[in-house]
């Protein structure tokens, strides 16, 4: 996987958690940068754990399916891909945030926008690629967006979130497609 993919992948898989940090960000009067970088720390662990949890399950599985991996990929890559367009074409569906809400509950809204870079993890698995340097910056990427959500989404509001959302989507089906037509040539 070249650096250019890995960056595009690691954007990607961070902009379920911007939007949901602009959401944050937008119902609270003022975030402190040290408690905004708190929470992006905390979603950037999850976010860069989770792609090393998939890979090691897909890598498990990879030999029993490893002629037709690359169609997995595809489809679950493509799959995400399209929940992640389908979900930023919708309405913002913000709830008012706590601003102090407590550690486990950060950490389990950490985890549900992590389960895609999990299947991501997987789909690298299947396509015989290198996870290591994927996995960090999937968590960098996701520390610095959800710190930055946090401390502009007052501004910017729930729009930007969305529109986020919808260009992730779009790279991961053509990280799919890209894997896909590797494979077939």
């Amino acid at each position: 996987m070249t650096l250019a993919a890995i960056i595009i992948l690691a954007l990607a898989m961070s902009t379920d958690a911007f939007a949901v940090a602009i959401a944050m960000g937008s119902q609270r009067a003022n975030v402190l940068f040290k408690d905004a970088l708190k929470v992006g720390l905390l979603f950037g662990i999850i976010e860069g754990v989770t792609p090393l949890v998939g890979f090691g399950l897909g890598s498990i599985a990879a030999s029993y399916v490893e002629s037709w991996d690359h169609w997995i990929a595809f489809v679950l890559l493509g799959g995400l891909g399209i929940r992640m367009i389908v979900e930023g074409c919708g309405d913002p569906d913000v709830e008012a945030d706590d601003p102090a809400r407590p550690f486990w509950l950060l950490a389990l809204t950490g985890f549900a926008t992590s389960i895609d870079a999990m299947v991501v993890g997987v789909s690298l698995a299947f396509a015989d690629t290198g996870i290591l340097w994927p996995a960090l910056a999937i968590g960098l990427a996701t520390l610095t967006m959800v710190t930055l959500g946090l401390l502009i989404g007052r501004r910017i509001g729930a729009v930007v979130g969305k529109r986020a959302e919808i260009f992730g989507g779009l790279v991961l089906i053509a990280v799919g497609s890209v894997t896909l037509y590797e494979h077939l040539q």
